[in-house]
């Protein structure tokens, strides 16, 4: 990448002004450079924390500007000529370039004079690269580095590797979902995380057991998934923000399979909630699950809810079929669900449309209750859009039987006969919302206490200055604003 010159200002009145040159563009070797630094560094300090943070945001900001050219003069001036990852990674970039992409001519660079090079910045290097070809959508191609960087991970087992082994992982399982085989990795993901185990690395447990859901869950292979879940999971234990924020995502949608609509609804609001503005694809899938669980719960969502900054377009489908199940019409319902079927089926959410069914004529039966006082069963089957009274006798029966309405069947006569509604605020169902709404508060609390960071001596700090402190409390900002953007980059 070329350094941007300072441009002169035109002359005025005889006299020639240059403006002052402005500041050198950072290249983006320069900028591959110092994250190996930083690489190297934290290996030497033995310090992880250091590659979960700066390292991956370093990555996210230098993504988008990779180009062959860049990538290959990286590659020159990282690793020794005589490694055999730099002309494997060598010929990739190639084939890559002169498969429809804009080649560049890269730019003569020194040579790499070391004679080796510690692992991390050489699996670095494969990242680098697998990072670039997943944005080209050049998957094939991206496969076999993902393959080839796998196989050099089996040779070490170095705790300063599990970051970017992580990474790895995620894409390699991309690669292979991209070329519709996500299948064949099944095995090799649960024996990678065996060793993650085995090996205490916690981040690598973390990325591989949401990988290994998502594997299952593409195949709907919810049974499996839980299996595993349930044996797997330490969600009180996660260490990455974005992993837990994906693991509740996946646990949503396996509690909606399993009719948990409950507990469904409570993993998929605190991955909403929990999920960076940045991850709009995330946050509208989960957006999508938890609006079709609140009305499985039988809960109308707000109409602000789909009109979110860049969600109101996708989310037109639900946000009729919500309008179609407040009202309570099957009609409406039954049309909307044709017109929109493929994105139904695209978003994998059709089986619970069908659900649905059985909500919008209950919700259908509780406005007719409560409008008439007396009705005929003919009249309920014609407003329902049912077959024939014998059904709407039978529908109305275990709306009555499961608490829906409250009304009572005359069958001599043929009708439905509403009871006089009481005062709700007599029963217990306002002392139950407000129990509800507090349990959610202290749950919240809780949450925020546990992801609270502490060091490790702070009950035995002793009395400090007003600098000291100071300082210590720009560091703690410096720390927080740092892992706040990780939180959004990495995601």
């Amino acid at each position: 990448m070329d350094i941007d010159k300072p441009d002169e200002a035109p002359k005025a009145n005889g006299a020639t002004e240059t403006v002052a040159a402005a500041p050198a563009a950072t290249s983006v070797e320069e900028k591959l450079k110092a994250v190996v630094a930083l690489v190297e560094k934290s290996v030497k300090a033995k310090d992880t924390r250091l590659l979960i943070g700066r390292l991956l945001r370093q990555t996210a900001s230098v993504r988008k500007q990779l180009t062959p050219a860049s990538i290959k003069t990286f590659l020159q001036q990282t690793l020794p000529a005589d490694l055999e990852s730099r002309s494997f990674l060598n010929s990739h970039i190639e084939q890559a370039s002169s498969s429809g992409m804009d080649a560049e001519e890269a730019t003569t660079s020194p040579q790499c004079e070391a004679s080796a090079v510690i692992p991390e910045v050489e699996l670095y290097a494969y990242l680098i690269v697998l990072l670039f070809l997943c944005d080209s959508k050049q998957y094939q191609l991206a496969r076999s580095v993902a393959d080839a960087a796998l196989a050099r991970l089996a040779h070490f087992n170095r705790r300063t590797l599990d970051v970017i082994a992580a990474r790895i992982y995620f894409y390699y399982s991309l690669s292979y979902e991209h070329t519709g085989e996500l299948a064949s990795i099944r095995s090799t993901l649960l024996a990678l995380h065996r060793t993650a185990v085995l090996r205490h690395d916690a981040l690598g447990q973390e990325t591989l057991m949401n990988l290994l859901l998502r594997n299952y869950l593409h195949y709907n292979l919810y049974d499996q998934a839980e299996k595993f879940r349930s044996k797997a999971a330490k969600s009180d234990q996660f260490r990455s923000g974005q992993q837990y924020c994906r693991y509740l995502h996946y646990l949503g949608r396996i509690r909606t399979i399993q009719l948990e609509y409950s507990e469904a609804k409570d993993c998929l609001q605190q991955a909403l909630r929990r999920a960076p503005a940045i991850a709009h694809g995330f946050r509208l899938e989960c957006a999508k699950w938890l609006i079709l669980v609140r009305l499985l719960l039988g809960e109308i969502p707000d109409r602000p809810e789909f009109a979110a900054p860049g969600m109101s377009r996708p989310l037109q489908p639900y946000f009729e079929l919500t309008q179609a199940v407040k009202a309570g019409d099957t009609l409406a319902f039954k049309q909307v669900a044709e017109r929109f079927s493929s994105s139904f089926t695209s978003d994998r959410t059709h089986n619970l449309i069908s659900r649905l069914h059985q909500n919008v004529i209950r919700t259908g039966l509780r406005r007719i209750n409560a409008a008439y006082s007396r009705i005929g069963l003919a009249e309920v089957a014609a407003k329902l859009h049912l077959a024939s009274a014998e059904d709407a006798e039978y529908i109305v029966a275990k709306a009555i039987r499961d608490g829906g309405i409250d009304a009572v069947i005359d069958h001599s006569a043929a009708c439905v006969c509403s009871r006089e509604r009481s005062d709700v605020y007599s029963s217990g169902e306002p002392q139950a919302a407000f129990h509800a709404r507090i349990a959610f508060c202290l749950e919240l609390h809780n949450e925020a206490i546990k992801a609270m960071r502490f060091e490790p001596d702070a009950h035995r700090r002793k009395a400090e200055s007003s600098e000291a402190r100071q300082e210590r409390l720009a560091a703690e900002q410096e720390l927080a604003k740092a892992l706040e953007e990780d939180d959004e980059d990495d995601f």
